[in-house]
């Protein structure tokens, strides 16, 4: 059953329905009648009953095409067609891709054109809905333009897909204009500030990760992902092969475990410092006493991992992302990101004279041009040592 009501924005009467359809999610899309408010209740009431009805006799025709298994290609709605795209590509990609398709289409592109243009189906699309709703994300709700180039792949990948299987004669996604990529520029902390930041964050929570972060370059992931087995006490090492990240899929936070890493050259083998070692001790000491003292209230689930709480659960990736900013709001500190102290790792290794070759097997990257891309702003030094060089030539006055 689809209900509805009016509401009043502006001076003007809304349609606003309400149902649930047939993937079990409730939809509440809102449509302007053009009428002003003043005089045109009765005119608001019957377009407002039109509405729902059409709504309904929507709803039961995709009803039965999917009970039948025969589906006209006249009725699909372009919004349906993404929810049943999601679906299918729910099993062919990794779990953290799907939950970003997912969030991007459930959450932002469906809503908008279930709002802008209730009912448009997949055959009417054009290239002029897609580019205005690009022009919405970036003017109206301010998002940036890489968050758009993100949502146009959504877009154009399930288009292409509907265009494979012949449901539309050209894909509408290619000729639309992309907004321009924009440069990232990655902040960094100085040494000082990384010195009172390993100070700060003594006895955090957040210490392990800060220390992974900063010190040995790792994502987020891979430090979360450390287990006591990558550690080896006796030949100093430490081998960076588990990550654990965290997703939201269909609506839920999941946790997503997995032995390999980002890319092959993220395998890696990295030495085991003193500072570091004792603080691994430490951790160990406090883990085997912390399950002693909480006996069955302890989890065992992750006693492989040594980024634990206290009573043992793991520690999840989105407590470091919201927990770091804080701890530096606390301290007076400069904001940065978490991914930041990878940068700050980096720039601290280049200003010790680490070549970008060994920068790059440090941090995991698979290509050099990545990190040649990301890091242009350390071949600074180098370059005012070359002006410096052709000083004694310049004219003088």
């Amino acid at each position: 059953m689809v209900a509805g009501h009016l509401r009043e924005k502006n001076g003007y009467y809304h349609i606003v329905l309400n149902y649930v359809d047939e993937y079990g999610k409730r939809h509440t899309p809102s449509k302007s009648t053009g009428l002003p408010v003043k005089g045109n209740k009765k005119r608001a009431e019957k377009m407002l009953i039109e509405a729902r009805s059409a709504k309904e006799a929507e709803l039961e025709a995709r009803a039965l095409e999917r009970s039948t298994g025969k589906v006209s290609t006249d009725s699909i709605l372009f919004t349906t067609f993404l929810l049943d795209w999601l679906e299918m590509i729910k099993k062919n990609v990794e779990e953290t891709t799907y939950g970003a398709y997912s969030m991007g289409i459930k959450s932002k592109i469906i809503p908008y054109f279930e709002e802008h243009h209730p009912g448009l189906l997949l055959r009417e699309i054009k290239p002029k809905h897609i580019q205005d709703y690009y022009t919405y994300e970036l003017t109206v709700r301010g998002v940036s333009a890489n968050t758009v180039i993100h949502r146009h792949a959504n877009i154009r990948k399930a288009l292409q897909h509907a265009f494979k299987l012949g449901l539309i004669d050209t894909n509408p996604a290619d000729r639309i204009e992309r907004p321009k990529k924009e440069k990232f520029v990655g902040s960094a902390y100085e040494e000082d500030e990384l010195n009172r930041l390993f100070e700060v964050v003594k006895g955090d929570p957040i210490e392990l990760g800060v220390i992974l972060g900063a010190f040995y370059g790792l994502r987020r992931s891979e430090a979360v992902g450390l287990k006591w087995d990558a550690i080896d006490f006796k030949k100093k090492t430490i081998t960076i092969r588990h990550t654990v990240t965290q997703a939201t899929i269909d609506g839920k936070s999941k946790i997503i475990q997995k032995d390999r890493t980002k890319t092959k050259a993220s395998y890696r083998s990295l030495p085991l410092v003193p500072p570091f070692e004792e603080l691994l001790y430490r951790l160990k000491a406090e883990q085997e006493l912390n399950r002693k003292l909480c006996g069955r209230s302890y989890c065992r689930q992750y006693t492989d991992y040594i980024y634990v709480n206290e009573i043992g659960e793991l520690v999840k990736p989105g407590y470091i992302t919201q927990h770091f900013p804080l701890v530096l709001e606390k301290n007076g500190m400069r904001k940065i990101r978490f991914h930041d102290l990878r940068h700050s790792c980096a720039s601290l290794l280049y200003a010790n004279g680490v070549s970008l070759k060994e920068i790059q097997e440090w941090l995991g990257h698979s290509d050099i041009s990545t990190t040649s891309n990301i890091y242009t702003h350390l071949n600074f030094s180098s370059k005012v040592a070359s002006a410096n060089a052709i000083l004694g030539v310049y004219p003088s006055k």
